[in-house]
């Protein structure tokens, strides 16, 4: 496969809570310069974002960052703002404790309200696959499935572990058909991002990617 290939479908990520403007601006620079999918950075950053890179890059960002817990409300505020200081696509994190309590009403609900907040933006919902058994995984599938999110995501990088291609798997044996996969958290080899590609992950999240190029 291409490295293009690949390149094309990255999200090229900086989420790191020390991150600084200066880094951002490299983020920026590399997406551009190596044709990322959109670069992925924390929604403080998104407004000077846009303005030093203008069109040439679109921007994703998160919400309800890492936990997930943040009520509904603030989550689409969170959208709301983030989409209003320039961001194209939103990743949010959904609330794994009412998930894991049975509540899949209130899961629905609200990803079906960020997605409304979304007004025509991508929206990729982060079930953090690490927490959770198949079956939950499974119910997650139907859950996205029927809010009309675009994407199902596996992780934030920021628990336990990342994407495994077994998860991946599992997504594309049950989401529907408008719904695409994103694997994200621990992909450190072009190789492993080509296996993912594979099994049917049509967009990735990572920081490792174009170091690899580029080094």
């Amino acid at each position: 496969m291409d490295v293009k290939d690949i390149l094309a479908i990255c999200d090229h990520t900086l989420l790191k809570q020390e991150s600084t403007w200066d880094q951002v601006k490299v983020i920026c620079d590399d997406a551009i310069n190596y044709s990322c999918a959109s670069l992925c950075i924390s929604p403080c950053f998104i407004k000077r974002a846009r303005d030093y890179m203008g069109d040439k890059m679109r921007i994703t960002t998160v919400i309800g960052f890492p936990n997930g817990a943040n009520t509904t409300a603030v989550k689409v505020f969170e959208t709301e703002d983030a989409i209003k200081n320039g961001a194209d696509e939103i990743d949010m994190v959904i609330n794994i404790g009412e998930l894991k309590a049975g509540n899949y009403d209130y899961v629905l609900d609200e990803i079906k309200a960020v997605k409304k907040a979304c007004n025509g933006h991508i929206l990729k919902v982060i079930i953090e696959t690490c927490l959770l058994t198949d079956e939950e995984k499974i119910k997650m599938c139907e859950l996205v499935t029927e809010a009309a999110a675009d994407y199902i995501k596996t992780s934030t990088g920021f628990s336990t572990a990342g994407a495994t291609f077994d998860d991946v798997k599992l997504f594309k044996e049950h989401v529907g058909e408008n719904v695409k996969i994103k694997a994200a958290g621990g992909i450190s080899s072009l190789e492993d991002a080509e296996k993912f590609m594979e099994l049917g992950a049509s967009r990735l999240g990572t920081s490792r990617i174009v170091k690899i190029i580029k080094g």
